[in-house]
């Protein structure tokens, strides 16, 4: 082969493992992402022409195979043990007073120790052989745990080599979500209808546990080393020292520990990180204290769960009183108000708080809060400020019950509130708040399956202003030449954008009244208006007793479905997809003559199939008149099955409901 080629592709995985190494490790980057990704692509390219180039430690084998079906146990080789917990410094002066009688008892003495942040992630040992990286698992019981070997490939701040090549060495260490990641990863939830995590922590738990690892590679997960478990062919006597070799052989390790000489000093440290965590990029839970001589350590031993030479010092939830200023109204992604408290500042686990969520109304009421009361404020887990309770033996008479409004105060829209629900609503269709989650509906595959235009894309499209509201999509063809400078969006992706953006416009009329976001209109409640009223202007000028009439229509949807129509937002919107050429008529092809050959029937879906996705199979059952349910009853015609179908199937059985297969539901739509 060609040595100059050889020489190019070893040139770029070095260089952007360097790169990677100032961005991710010393957060000190040297390029742009532009020049990272451009560059990255050239390795691509060159790999796939010559695929015997490819070595474990390029950055394009981060993300790997899908993983089978489950994570394999793996035996640790080194335990991963758990640490003994303590809440108050009497208890770390008493821990200290018997690792002191313990030491001078088997010969030991002046004793040290090291203190670090005990951040608040899932613990993993990392192996290495020869200085590349093998193997990731969890901590699992210390004993044993998993094999997440591709997805800790993932983690772009941990090296898949390193200088060290004398044989294996076994680091120990957290990964973690940083706040930022956290936040982005439960505002796309929110988005997309998902649950939210509770906390970085769950949310780095649950990406590691992904069978596909570029999910996990999505999630922007970050890994602390913290101790090495062991090495072959060097020695160390102090934890410090190996920490310092750690470094050196560019992993991200225990941000700023501190060597303390005796117990007072490890005092005021603890204390010291208990004032910063607050401002930190990423959650603590504690602070650890272990002993720094190696030997010293043995000395001590452990017991069979936790080390004698080490300590977890936990960090109290802080509370304190301060004044309720007013409550303001955040509208958000999904149109949902939520009330903010405006507080007098006041420090809390290391910072300063002035604004804690209050939920919804259903909070402030349960709690009694009013406008100008003196409220208890903590954060919950030391990280998110929440008002406890009001106190009303300091109200004076000044205060002032608080109401949701009932327009949006973002675009003026109707807000509502439906049955049952704790959540008030804006119904603006053009809110600029709620404007990413109507585009990411409005364009996802049950709807106008836009293809190309996922929540990312939507993202460069609003930061860059190129859309306002969903009607500027079918627009976008006039600013192409705009559309072409957007990071990451090359002439090929935004032409196939575009061309998918046109063909949306012949959608039937159901997947666009479903994808305008109706309030309790979904694809069934589409279908039925579609089928009813033939045309968009048609169900703009029915009114309630007219579209109430509908079988399975009820008078919430037929409310639902007049007000939305009513507003000056949607008849601006309609007006817009018009006049751009989007279809506002039921083709020949939906209305007379259709076929309705399942019309009465109900199917269930079950299992893996093999020609259809569900939605699919679904929609072709809804086409022919039939309905889908999502569970098995006498009531239920034909219970399509496909591969290891569960409970549904069995249920069908002992019902006796006809059971089909792929082959018999292809012969019944032919």
């Amino acid at each position: 082969m060609d040595e100059k080629i050889i020489r190019q592709v070893n040139e770029l995985k070095n260089y952007l493992n360097e790169q990677a190494y100032k961005y991710y490790v010393l957060d000190k980057p040297e390029i742009s992402d532009f020049e990272y990704d451009k560059l990255y692509r050239d390795l691509e390219v060159l790999e796939e022409k010559y695929p015997e180039l490819i070595t474990p430690d390029s950055p394009t084998q981060r993300v790997g195979d899908v993983v089978a079906s489950s994570f394999v146990k793996v035996t640790h080789e080194v335990p991963l043990q758990s640490l003994n917990d303590y809440f108050d410094f009497d208890e770390l002066r008493s821990f200290d007073n018997k690792t002191a009688t313990a030491l001078k008892e088997a010969g030991g003495q002046d004793y040290e120790y090291v203190v670090e942040r005990k951040i608040d992630g899932l613990s993993v040992a990392v192996t290495y052989e020869n200085g590349v990286f093998q193997m990731g698992a969890t901590r699992g019981d210390g004993l044993i745990g998993e094999d997440v070997t591709f997805n800790v490939k993932t983690i772009k701040s941990l090296p898949m080599k390193i200088p060290y090549t004398e044989g294996r060495v076994i680091v120990r260490g957290e990964i973690l979500m940083q706040k930022k990641d956290f936040e982005k990863l439960n505002e796309l939830a929110k988005v997309l209808g998902q649950d939210e995590f509770a906390n970085p922590r769950n949310a780095a738990a649950g990406s590691l546990r992904q069978l596909d690892p570029k999910i996990c590679a999505e999630r922007n997960l970050d890994i602390f080393i913290f101790n090495l478990q062991m090495i072959e062919g060097k020695d160390f006597s102090t934890h410090s020292q190996t920490l310092e070799f750690l470094k050196e052989q560019g992993f991200k390790v225990s941000p700023e520990f501190k060597v303390c000489k005796n117990i007072d000093e490890v005092i005021d440290e603890v204390e010291s990180i208990g004032n910063v965590r607050g401002d930190l990029k990423y959650d603590i839970d504690g602070a650890v204290i272990k002993v720094n001589s190696l030997e010293h350590r043995g000395l001590l031993g452990s017991t069979s769960k936790a080390p004698r030479w080490a300590a977890a010092y936990k960090y109290p939830a802080e509370k304190k009183y301060t004044k309720l200023k007013d409550i303001q109204i955040n509208v958000g992604r999904t149109g949902v108000l939520t009330p903010l408290a405006l507080l007098e500042p006041v420090k809390l686990a290391g910072s300063t708080v002035s604004k804690a969520t209050l939920h919804n109304m259903d909070m402030i009421v349960s709690k009694g809060i009013k406008i100008g009361d003196v409220v208890l404020v903590q954060k919950a887990g030391d990280i998110i400020p929440e008002i406890l309770s009001a106190d009303e033996t300091k109200r004076d008479g000044t205060e002032r019950e608080f109401t949701m409004p009932e327009q949006c105060p973002v675009c003026g829209a109707a807000v509502v509130r439906d049955a049952g629900e704790a959540a008030y609503k804006c119904t603006g269709i053009e809110c600029p708040a709620r404007l990413f989650r109507s585009i990411v509906h409005f364009a996802s595959r049950e709807t106008m399956n836009i293809d190309g235009l996922g929540p990312a894309v939507i993202e460069l499209l609003l930061d860059a202003e190129l859309i306002k509201n969903i009607a500027d999509l079918y627009y976008l063809k006039e600013r192409e030449s705009d559309l072409l400078e957007l990071e990451r969006m090359g002439r090929r992706s935004a032409e196939k954008l575009l061309e998918s953006i046109e063909a949306s416009k012949s959608n039937s009329i159901d997947k666009l009244i479903f994808g305008l976001g109706i309030p309790h209109i979904g694809a069934k409640g589409a279908k039925l208006l579609s089928a009813k009223f033939k045309s968009i202007t048609a169900v703009m000028e029915a009114d309630i007793t007219e579209i109430g009439s509908i079988q399975d229509f009820g008078g919430i949807m037929a409310q639902s479905v007049c007000d939305f129509f009513a507003q000056e937002q949607s008849k601006h919107t309609i007006e817009r997809l018009r006049t751009a050429g989007v279809s506002m008529e039921q083709s020949s092809e939906e209305g007379e003559g259709s076929d309705n050959r399942f019309e009465g029937m109900t199917f269930v879906l079950t299992g893996t199939l093999h020609t259809y996705k569900r939605n699919d199979a679904a929609e072709i059952i809804e086409r022919f008149g039939g309905n889908v349910s999502s569970s098995v009853s006498k009531k239920t015609s034909y219970v399509l099955a496909g591969e290891e179908a569960g409970s549904k199937l069995d249920k069908a059985n002992a019902l006796g409901v006809k059971v089909i297969d792929e082959a018999e539901f292809n012969q019944m739509i032919e």
